[in-house]
């Protein structure tokens, strides 16, 4: 690569470098670009370097090749060496180099922007810099509306990525490439009433897979069943809104939601168990091989069974990226063969660990 460069930024989950990685390179391969990737690993973040008059089109390729593994991307220039500590231990002047960099981009045709993210790497030591991250957007927020560069009817998003104390990307996003969290992180807090964690799967799945339409399917009088539901945490989020759920598993539920008058609970094996009449929602959290729980939920859609499925495959030890795309292929397959068309969209969420979350869609 030249020395002039455009990098990709990419949030991903520590340990899940590698395939955030492979979202970038399949993302060039669409866009028919050339990209060096700097991959580290533990650090959750990706970088990816190429030419400028290639990189700013990133938004061109997202529809075809959605992220699986990388949170929320921007596009920025290489790191910015930040001052550290002066001699006499006082903390550095950091705002005056940032700024600096925000007004040539500015004085470059970039901006103004919506607002600007002062974020950090989602790891230990990352999570060590939230307090000089929380200083730095405070003071670089009202600098920047002081001097009308952050406006309530721009579309782009400033960034500033501190990958330590004396190091930061700075770059910019559009909808497309964005979270609508820091850190690509919806904030969620556990319910006290919920029977397990994995409430918070299904809650972030309804945030960051489901568009207005679907969330608006969420609707009381609905009929949902729930697959491997104990003890219960993802029909407590279908229950809570009005849905009537048949939870399928032969594991006892727990807490309120086993007896919850619109939870019907039944001691049957999830990955054989089909409903008499067709449901609105299919979810299914079952522990079993990826591959068989792509094939038993093509099948739900391609046969009528449901209509909508939220389901999550949990990924081998070893090419999980690859894993991912076959079990992709294999639902296309079947809802293909059906004469069906449909939408899928997979994400692994931050409430995620070794696993992904998708969602499917019959389209008529």
């Amino acid at each position: 690569m030249t020395s002039a460069t455009v990098t990709w930024i990419a949030y991903c989950r520590g340990g899940f470098e590698e395939e955030a990685a492979a979202d970038l390179r399949r993302l060039a391969a669409v866009l028919d670009v050339a990209i060096d990737v700097e991959v580290v690993a533990a650090k959750a973040i990706v970088v990816a370097r190429g030419h400028p008059d290639e990189l700013h089109r990133l938004s061109d390729g997202l529809t075809h090749a959605p992220p699986v593994f990388a949170r929320s991307l921007f596009v920025g220039s290489d790191a910015l060496a930040l001052p550290g500590f002066t001699e006499g231990g006082s903390r550095a002047d950091r705002v005056t180099p940032l700024h600096a960099v925000i007004a040539a981009r500015r004085d470059d045709g970039d901006g103004p922007w919506q607002s600007i993210w002062v974020e950090y790497p989602d790891t230990n030591d990352g999570k060590a810099l939230s307090p000089l991250a929380r200083t730095l957007e405070r003071r670089l927020d009202a600098t920047l509306r002081a001097a009308g560069a952050l406006t309530t009817d721009a579309t782009l998003r400033l960034h500033v990525l501190l990958t330590s104390g004396t190091q930061a990307f700075v770059g910019t996003s559009d909808d497309p490439e964005r979270s609508a969290w820091p850190l690509g992180i919806p904030r969620l807090r556990m319910p006290g009433s919920a029977p397990s964690r994995s409430t918070l799967k299904l809650a972030e799945a309804f945030a960051v897979l489901l568009d207005n339409a679907d969330r608006a399917a969420l609707r009381p009088g609905l009929h949902a069943v729930d697959l491997g539901a104990a003890p219960g945490g993802w029909t407590w989020q279908l229950a809570r809104r009005g849905l009537k759920v048949t939870a399928v598993d032969n594991g006892p539920l727990k807490g309120s939601v086993a007896a919850d008058p619109l939870v019907t609970h039944l001691r049957e094996d999830g990955l054989r168990w089909r409903p008499r009449r067709a449901v609105d929602w299919l979810v299914c959290d079952i522990v079993e091989q990826p591959r068989r729980i792509a094939e038993m939920i093509g099948h739900w859609i391609a046969d009528g069974a449901t209509r909508r499925a939220i389901f999550n495959l949990k990924l081998p030890m070893k090419k999980r990226y690859d894993e991912v795309r076959r079990c992709e292929s294999r639902i296309a397959e079947i809802i293909d063969a059906a004469g069906l068309h449909h939408t899928l969209r997979v994400r692994q969420l931050y409430h995620d660990r070794e696993e992904v979350t998708a969602f499917v869609k019959r389209v008529d």
